[in-house]
This record gives C-alpha cells, sequence and structure tokens, in this order.
C-alpha cells in the first residue's frame, strides 16, 4: 500500500529538482507570485515558432515612426506604455493610467513589451528614455511623475478640459 510523505519530506524533494536539472539553461526570474519566464529561449530546440514574438504593428507599407505619428496625431490622449490600461505592467505606467482615469477622458494606448521596435520608434519620436510616455492633443508631456504634477497643480485638468468624453471636469 502506497505510504503518505511528510510535507517535509516532499518540501526536500522539491528542494533538489533545480539542482538535478542544471544542466538545462532557463531564462526566467523568481516574483512573489511565482515563475515568470520566456518561451522563447534562443538555441532551445524545443521552442516554436508559434511562440516566438512577432510584429503586430508593422506591415511592409507602414513604417513605426508613421504608425507613431499617426497614434498622436488621431488620438487626443495616448499612452505608450508597458501593458495596457485594464492591467499595467508597471507600477509607472499603472500610475499614468490611474491619474489620467480620473478625468475621465478617451484614452488609446500601445503596449511597448509587445514590440521592441515600437519601443525604439517611440523613445526617437518623443526624444525621452523611459515609459510611459503620455501624448495629449498632439503633443508630448512626459511620463508618471509630470502627470501626477500636474494633476496636483490643476495644469492637468485645464490641458484636457477641451477634450471629449470628460463630464468630471466640469
Amino acid at each position: 500500500m502506497a505510504r503518505l510523505l511528510s510535507s517535509n519530506a516532499v518540501l526536500k524533494a522539491i528542494a533538489t529538482v533545480p539542482a538535478a536539472l542544471s544542466s538545462r539553461n532557463v531564462i526566467g526570474s523568481f516574483y512573489p507570485s511565482g515563475l515568470k519566464y520566456s518561451t522563447s529561449v534562443p538555441g532551445d530546440p524545443d521552442t516554436h515558432e508559434d511562440f516566438k514574438p512577432t510584429n503586430k504593428i508593422q506591415s511592409s507599407d507602414v513604417s513605426l515612426k508613421d504608425v507613431v505619428e499617426q497614434d498622436v496625431k488621431e488620438n487626443p490622449v495616448m499612452i505608450y506604455m508597458k501593458g495596457v490600461p485594464d492591467f499595467p505592467q508597471c507600477g509607472f505606467s499603472s500610475l499614468a493610467v490611474r491619474v489620467l482615469k480620473h478625468y475621465n477622458v478617451p484614452l488609446s494606448a500601445r503596449n511597448i513589451l509587445e514590440d521592441p521596435e515600437l519601443k525604439s520608434a517611440v523613445k526617437a519620436f518623443s526624444h525621452w528614455p523611459t515609459f510611459p510616455q503620455i501624448f495629449i492633443k498632439g503633443e508630448f508631456i512626459g511620463g508618471s511623475d509630470i502627470i501626477l504634477n500636474m494633476h496636483q497643480n490643476g495644469e492637468l485638468k485645464e490641458k484636457l478640459k477641451d477634450i471629449v468624453g470628460s463630464p468630471k471636469l466640469e
């Protein structure tokens, strides 16, 4: 009959597994919520083409510079961020989204984590090295710290006042 192992014995057995598997390199980091890793390991025969990152924006006839210019021109509030407004992937992006949502303005966004080339194109367009990057009415404003400061001193309310869909500003 099978015998139940104590929880200590199970934990000790699990602790020795990484040592046994150390001959295989894995790209990953430990986070409080668990191990996060890349599915695209260079030179790994188990990595399938379907799981490699793809460029979702660029087509043969439109450059990323043109995409950024069009985004900024056509969207009253445009944010290039890590993640998306409903699921930001960094604290700075989260802060910027929370501040902008306070004003109930239409918010357009692109996730720079999906495309490293987009990230470079946005940096080149704004001449700003960090993210998030916020544009209001075609003008580069800055990052989350600048948006927060503008919110605190009233400048952001003034900047957003004539954008449709912002009843909280009245």
